[in-house]
């Protein structure tokens, strides 16, 4: 009897691997939740690179439809899509960039040293901003509406493609 107890706990951790393993295998890997896509923007206030004064992010947005693109320098994808962002810049798409988690020297010296296309620079230290977004890692890149609302969310890096895609369907 007292083998029998022994076990229990291996049987036990067996069971839980099984359970795990079962869930595993029918998850889909690819899905990003969009959970704040249809409802208004946070209403953050974050602190500008440039000089550290709190800044609405709403007052950045300025009524008018805009991407919001949380990014960081230590980021090898940030540093990929970056040129499609500079390129959305010189098409007149304004961005506002969010250093995400990021202390503000390394932010201008990856802005410096890769070309700034953000109409915005803000600064996410913390990351708590990106916790109201939602966001699950960086880059990500939001459209939001005129009107304040998430129209559309992307993940990982932009493509020019992602990036047109994204844009038209601001409305």
């Amino acid at each position: 009897m007292s083998r029998w107890l022994a076990l229990l706990p291996l049987a036990a951790l067996v069971l839980l691997a099984l359970m795990f393993g079962l869930f595993s295998l029918n998850r889909d890997p690819q899905v990003q939740p969009q959970a704040m896509v249809g409802q208004p923007m946070p209403a953050l206030t974050l602190p500008r690179l440039n000089d550290g004064a709190m800044r609405p992010l709403a007052q950045a947005a300025g009524g008018r439809p805009v991407l919001v693109n949380f990014f960081a320098s230590w980021c090898p994808p940030c540093e990929v899509e970056h040129p499609v962002l500079v390129d959305l810049a010189a098409q007149g798409v304004p961005i506002i960039g969010v250093a995400y988690k990021d202390a503000p020297p390394q932010t201008q010296a990856f802005l410096t040293r890769l070309g700034d296309p953000f109409t915005e620079h803000l600064v996410d230290r913390d990351g708590r901003g990106g916790v109201e977004f939602g966001v699950t890692g960086v880059p990500e890149t939001y459209l939001i509406g005129a009107d304040g609302v998430i129209l559309a969310k992307h993940s990982g890096p932009l493509t020019a493609e992602d990036a047109a895609a994204l844009w038209a369907r601001r409305g």
